[in-house]
This record gives C-alpha cells, structure tokens and sequence, in this order.
C-alpha cells in the first residue's frame, strides 16, 4: 500500500465528526510510523481547535464547513485547520505566559489553547478572506531520536 503524504478531511461544524478525524488521523500517523506521542498530540490539538471553533465559533446552527490538511513536510507533521467561523488568534494564547496559578482562574476554552500551544512545536494564524486558517507543526523525528537513546533495560531472569 502506498503511503501519501497529504490527508484531507472535509467536515461540518458538528462535534460528532470529531471522532471520525481522530482515527483518520490515527491511522495517517500509524502508517508513517511516527511515535505514538506524534499521533496523541497532532489528535489532541485537532480535538480542542474544533471544539472551540463549533462550540463558540458560529453564531447559528447552519452548517458550514471546515477543512483540515495534515500533510509531511521532511520532519515535520504540518496540520491546516481552514474554517469561515469567527475570527480567532490562537497565538495570542502565550506559549510560556501563563504559570500554574494564571491557569486556574483561565476558562477551559483558554486553558485548551494554551495546552495546544504547548503540544505543539510551531502555530501560526492569519486570516484569509473570511476564512481562519491556521497552521499547525510538529517535529517526527524528535520522538523517535528520544525514544532510541532511552536506556534499554534488559528482561529479568525468569523466576
């Protein structure tokens, strides 16, 4: 089976379709191999954007479309999320500028983009003819360097 380099999910700002997302891209991760961790933080990330942008993005239940894109980019694991809701800067969510005790008192809408802030190795936002497009990386090869200079523990003797 051919591995391709780019998946394309169109959805409708419905919260049920997040579950469809996460195994497609499960099973994109899966096929390149990358870490587990790689897959639980490109899902995670996925998960909250949506999640905020159908719950406080749009102003009636009309359905509208939101387009996602993860695509390989050498090292990197680049996911797009395009959708025409409300404008929103995930960036101006700090990567660093919140302590433990600034959190507390954040709502769980910021909290999560704050989180995606942190799983994530590089966001970017913009907005393109009333569209929201943003545009998140996360190094692959990172993981798997880390995973093979871990200190490998041999099986005890058997009892």
């Amino acid at each position: 089976m051919e591995v391709v380099d780019t998946l394309e999910i169109s959805l409708i700002n419905d919260l049920r379709e997040i579950a469809v997302v996460a195994a497609r891209v499960d099973e994109f991760c899966v096929q390149r191999n990358y870490a587990p961790q790689i897959g639980y933080s490109v899902n995670l990330s996925i998960e909250e954007i949506l999640t905020n942008r159908i719950s406080f993005g749009y102003e009636n239940d009309e359905h509208r479309r939101i387009e996602i894109i993860l695509r390989v980019e050498g090292e990197k694991l680049v996911t797009v999320i395009v959708d025409n809701s409300a404008p929103f800067d995930l960036s101006a969510v700090a990567r660093n500028g919140s302590s433990d005790e600034t959190l507390e008192d954040d709502s769980l809408t910021e909290l999560g983009l704050f989180l995606v802030n942190q799983m994530m190795d590089g966001v970017e936002y913009r907005r393109e003819s009333g569209c929201n497009v943003l545009i998140m990386t996360k190094e692959t090869r990172v993981a798997a360097e880390s995973e093979a200079n871990d200190e490998v523990i041999p099986p005890g003797p058997e009892a």
